[in-house]
């Protein structure tokens, strides 16, 4: 199985840039969907963005399209998220996750391992 640690959190102003990483171990990544998920204090949690093995194929949630980039380094077997134009209503944990679907998976429950999340928080 794969172990997921993100990393790259912090606190940004509105408008501003971060970037989050997922590193894995114990299995490369080529053989997972991935996504990042968040949950903000209160709320479920909900999917940011995903990425197919060989990363052509991306999707992302309406509330973060044209702001984020999810991307991946199956070398490094590493993910990213690239986010600009920041919104205090970004504030979340983001959750790294590894799917075994074998097409797009959009839900929590379709993601089969987990990282610890690293907290992001978006002052205005």
């Amino acid at each position: 199985q794969v172990q997921l640690v993100e990393s790259g959190g912090g606190l940004v102003q509105a408008g501003g840039s971060l970037r989050v990483s997922c590193a894995a171990s114990g299995r490369t990544i080529r053989s997972y969907f991935m996504a990042w998920f968040r949950q903000a204090p209160g709320k479920e949690r909900e999917f940011v963005a995903s990425i197919s093995r060989n990363g052509g194929v991306t999707d992302y949630a309406d509330s973060v399209k044209g702001r984020f980039t999810i991307s991946r380094d199956n070398a490094k077997d590493t993910v990213y998220l690239q986010m600009n134009s920041l919104k205090p209503e970004d504030t979340a944990v983001y959750y790294c996750a590894a799917s075994t679907a074998l097409v797009g998976a959009k839900f929590s429950w379709q993601y089969n391992y987990w990282g610890q999340g690293t907290q992001v928080t978006v002052s205005s």
